[in-house]
């Protein structure tokens, strides 16, 4: 690591497929790769309560699976 600069940069992993199909690779993937929210599936079901308010919009029983 020559340039100093080298060190403040960040390198997607790898994908695969082209164009609406390209998604990241999860063999190239390590737990350093994403981020962990524990608190997620609290969340959820906060944001579930306030959609059952008149006038907000539904938001959907279970949530989307990751692509």
């Amino acid at each position: 690591m020559s340039d100093p600069l080298e060190r403040a940069t960040s390198r997607p992993p790898p994908t695969l497929g082209e164009g609406c199909t390209s998604r990241y690779d999860p063999e190239a993937m390590s737990s350093e790769d994403g981020t962990a929210f524990p608190d997620a599936a609290e969340l959820w079901q906060r944001l579930r309560k306030q959609s059952d308010a008149p006038g907000q919009a539904p938001v959907p029983e279970v949530p989307p699976e990751p692509q």
